[in-house]
């Protein structure tokens, strides 16, 4: 019995310390446990943060960036400002200047109609001397058909053989030359001082040439006598012209003395030029007239230049 009782304590003994250890082996398990979880946590937030903090470098470094942009665009957008100011004020100073008051509009489309009046009229004239042209050389032609003068196509213009109008080296008329003048120039000035071609006619030129035997400076002057001889003889009532048309003829005629500056040239077979002069038919007297397409090509270049 004594024995029994003695086991009994010495098992409940045993089996106090027995727990008591278990309980502290896990405890001690519990303990590890924590700290191994709290490590891991630990070195889980420390990742996290540094991860944090790289990822807050990198959005330092791009507003840095963005803060750079935006300086760099504020600093554009204000020169563009200053650009933009400086053209307003440019603009309106433009517009000050070509401000016109309705006045100066209204004088200005009036002048602009004018020129282009006389433009278009001065164009109508042109038309009207080009077509003046033709008609008058066809009829001096016609007024010339059945004589031996010949009118030259191109010019309307005359020549006299200086040999059938003057003795060598002069410049006085012969008799035979006047009956032939008296034949031919009443004739031809007569077309041109018709009422219907007179107002285009811008000069009546007569020229006298020589060969070129000599020097030029005088056979300047025996051309200009020569081609003065020819118009005191136009301009003298007797020879077939009445007072009105000397009159018409005094404010159109030029005498014009032109030495051997225009020779004329010997022909072939062909109608080629062979060089060499021909002078006898270099020695010559030329009526011609010019119109006043000059005069009006110079009004509309003029006028096309004022608009």
């Amino acid at each position: 019995m004594k024995n029994n009782r003695k086991n009994r304590e010495a098992f409940a003994e045993h089996s106090f310390w027995q727990s008591y250890s278990d309980m502290m082996a896990a405890l001690l398990l519990i303990f590890i446990l924590i700290i191994a979880i709290t490590l891991a946590i630990y070195k889980q937030k420390t990742s996290d943060l540094e991860q944090t903090r790289l990822d807050l470098s990198a959005a330092q470094e791009q507003l840095d960036a963005t803060r750079a942009d935006l300086e760099s665009s504020r600093a554009e957008i204000e020169q563009q400002n200053k650009e933009l100011e400086e053209s307003l004020a440019q603009l309106q100073q433009a517009y000050a200047q070509a401000a016109l008051t309705q006045e100066e509009l209204d004088q200005a489309y009036l002048e602009i109609a004018n020129a282009q009046a006389e433009l278009s009229a001065t164009r109508s004239e042109l038309q009207n001397i080009v077509g003046i042209r033709t008609d008058l050389i066809g009829e001096l032609q016609n007024t010339f058909e059945n004589s031996s003068m010949t009118v030259d196509a191109q010019t309307g213009s005359i020549t006299f053989s200086a040999d059938v109008l003057f003795r060598y080296n002069s410049a006085t008329l012969t008799s035979q030359s006047r009956s032939t003048l008296r034949e031919v120039i009443p004739k031809y000035l007569e077309v041109l001082l018709q009422d219907q071609y007179r107002e285009y006619i811008a000069e009546i030129i007569i020229e006298g040439h020589t060969d070129t035997d000599g020097g030029y400076l005088s056979n300047m002057e025996l051309s200009y006598n020569r081609a003065s001889a020819v118009a005191k003889f136009c301009l003298d009532e007797e020879n077939g012209l009445g007072q009105e048309k000397i009159e018409q003829l005094q404010e159109l005629l030029t005498v014009n003395g032109r030495s051997y500056s225009e020779p004329v040239y010997e022909t072939d077979a062909a109608g080629a030029q062979t060089g060499e002069i021909d002078m006898a038919a270099s020695r010559r007297v030329e009526i011609k007239f010019r119109l006043k397409e000059d005069e009006m090509i110079e009004k509309i270049s003029s006028i096309l230049q004022q608009q």
